[in-house]
């Protein structure tokens, strides 16, 4: 299963950007897919992810900010991230959980910087 994230960049404070997720699978045999960041010096850490159509699960640091999304019946999750904030700079990496293996992207880099 290969897994592509796109969407990423540059963005100043209280901006937004969304990003994107594709896995190479039927959406029938992933069902989770999430976002995780890591910033420099940092561990990685779960933003958010949806389990099934609609279960999601959000880190506290982006709850009303960050709204994770699924694509009809695709395999394709969205990220939506508003009001960003100079904390939110990480590489975001898209992870899909399929028949129980975990599959991830490359990462895409979110800068937030005025």
């Amino acid at each position: 299963v290969q897994v592509v994230e796109s969407g990423g960049g540059l963005a100043q404070p209280g901006g937004s950007l969304r990003l994107s997720c594709v896995a190479s699978a039927s959406i029938f045999s992933i069902n989770t897919q999430g976002w995780y960041r890591q910033a420099p010096g940092k561990q990685r850490e779960l933003v958010a992810q949806i389990t099934g159509p609609s279960t999601t699960l959000y880190a506290d640091s982006v709850k009303g900010r960050f709204t994770i999304s699924r694509e009809g019946a695709k395999a394709t999750v969205h990220l939506q991230m508003n009001n960003l904030k100079p904390d939110d700079t990480a590489v975001y990496y898209c992870k899909a959980v399929h028949f129980g293996r975990e599959y991830w992207g490359q990462g895409t880099q979110v800068t937030v910087s005025s």
